[in-house]
């Protein structure tokens, strides 16, 4: 998997616009994993697990393709980091995903321990970070992360639009 920013090593160690650059340029990399969901008729959602700045896994939305409901971006991602790393804990990971992630996949993201979630855009009707819940807030669960919301969010909104378009006819 490519390394994008291979000198980060923590969150502390690096400024934030360098932060920002990474977290853009990793958003891409999701962003690209959700137009290939997209032409295989699956809803434009790509999701990116990043260690030490190297892409550890990389995915899209696939509950249809794979006719499982947990086929989500972010927990196909998570399935394959772990595989990667041989572990089911992601301690130092972060979790790129271009749609703000549901009540199941942030149980995921727990249960593995990411250190951080970054995400594109919100979803008014499913989003478990803000929008409809904010399971990152609160009383605490077993594990609390960081979360980044925003990032390349217009483009995976326009990714969204343009899918739910075309299915419409419009």
């Amino acid at each position: 998997m490519p390394v994008i920013a291979s000198t980060i090593m923590r969150l502390e160690d690096i400024t934030a616009e360098d932060l920002v650059r990474a977290d853009v340029g990793f958003m891409e990399v999701a962003l690209a994993a959700a137009c290939q969901g997209a032409s295989l008729g699956e809803v434009p959602i790509g999701a990116v697990v990043v260690r030490r700045g190297e892409i550890l896994a990389s995915a899209h939305n696939a509950p249809i393709t794979l006719s499982d409901p947990t086929g989500h971006a972010e927990v196909l991602a998570l399935r394959e980091a772990a595989r990667q790393v041989e572990n089911y804990r992601l301690p130092d990971a972060t979790l790129y995903v271009t749609v703000e992630p549901c009540a199941m996949c942030v149980g995921a993201m727990v249960q593995a321990r990411v250190v951080r979630v970054v995400f594109g855009c919100a979803d008014p009707k499913a989003g478990a970070l803000g929008s409809v819940y904010d399971l990152a807030a609160g009383r605490p669960t077993n594990h609390q992360f960081q979360v980044t919301s925003g990032i390349c969010a217009e483009k995976a909104r326009r990714l969204l639009r343009e899918f739910f378009a075309l299915r419409r006819g419009a």
